[in-house]
């Protein structure tokens, strides 16, 4: 293939997957996550503006992503702790007192396992590298689980903006209610971009 045709190619790539003219439109009943704010299903930025996927402002250093696994398609209703039910790795045990060991505490004590564990450490890795001052400067989502807005983890305590337990305790409920286990929220995720 000729250098001028691997470039028209690749332009034709690049102008069929960015489109500006896509309108976002804001989800105010749940959370919005960067990849959903990249696919154009978040807040409105002004007319026919697209939203960019740097517009996630994190106030504190971001740990370095792990990789994406892919469920199966069991995943997406499964509400067991049967791990065959996705192909996710296991998360690391968490060090003693940070946000991931307060976070499995709270999902061994609803009696999910630690397969519903490891599909709630990469949900929230990937939506705000579990730092409680994550904040999404576009859609205004908040916090470890990225809730939109980030107001509603009020509910969980006044203490909403800077304590992890608040906001994960908050974040499990929301996926309970709405998802039923971290991992139909992992599938969710995975199956449109967003939780």
């Amino acid at each position: 293939m000729s250098i001028a045709a691997l470039v028209a190619a690749s332009a034709f790539v690049a102008v069929s997957i960015v489109d500006p003219n896509v309108a976002t439109y804001a989800q105010d009943d749940g959370l919005a996550s960067e990849n959903q704010l990249a696919q154009g299903i978040g807040e409105v930025t002004g007319s026919g503006d697209a939203v960019q996927r740097d517009d996630l402002l994190v106030e504190s250093p971001t740990p370095t992503p792990t990789p994406t696994p892919t469920p199966t398609a069991a995943a997406a209703g499964s509400s067991s702790s049967s791990a065959a039910a996705i192909s996710l790795p296991a998360a690391a045990a968490p060090d003693p007192g940070s946000a991931q060991a307060v976070a499995r505490d709270m999902v061994l004590a609803r009696g999910w396992g630690d397969d519903q564990y490891s599909c709630l450490f990469n949900l929230w890795q990937r939506e705000s590298g579990w730092n409680v001052y994550a904040h999404n400067v576009s859609s205004g989502a908040y916090g470890i689980p990225q809730a939109l807005p980030g107001s509603k983890m009020a509910t969980a305590g006044a203490d909403w903006q800077s304590n992890p337990a608040t906001q994960i305790s908050w974040g499990l409920g929301y996926i309970a209610g709405r998802y039923s286990t971290p991992c139909g929220a992992w599938a969710h995720s995975e199956s449109v971009g967003w939780y």
